[in-house]
């Protein structure tokens, strides 16, 4: 029975299907590793060391720091999107 149920699963979306969670998955791993490398770098201008701080704080300081990242892809797809349809916002 969890056989059928995970064949299922793995046929659910075809070939596409999984691409695009594989291609999803690999993105926002890079974002996290991204985020991580970031949070490092505030805290060391903060004149302190990650070991400093407990699991639950550093665990916050990278989502927010991958909230920033998530946000700026946003701001940055939306402007690709409309330069490639030539709409500008400085014109």
């Amino acid at each position: 029975m969890e056989t059928e149920e995970k064949q299922l699963s793995s046929q659910k979306g075809g070939f596409v299907g999984r691409h695009i969670r594989r291609v999803k998955g690999r993105i926002q791993s890079r974002i996290r590793e991204k985020a991580i490398d970031r949070a490092r770098t505030r805290i060391y201008l903060h004149g302190k060391r990650p070991e400093d701080y407990a699991d639950e704080i550093l665990e916050v300081i990278v989502k927010e720091e991958e909230d920033k990242l998530k946000s700026e892809l946003k701001d940055k797809t939306i402007v690709a999107l409309l330069a490639a349809l030539g709409i500008s916002f400085w014109s």
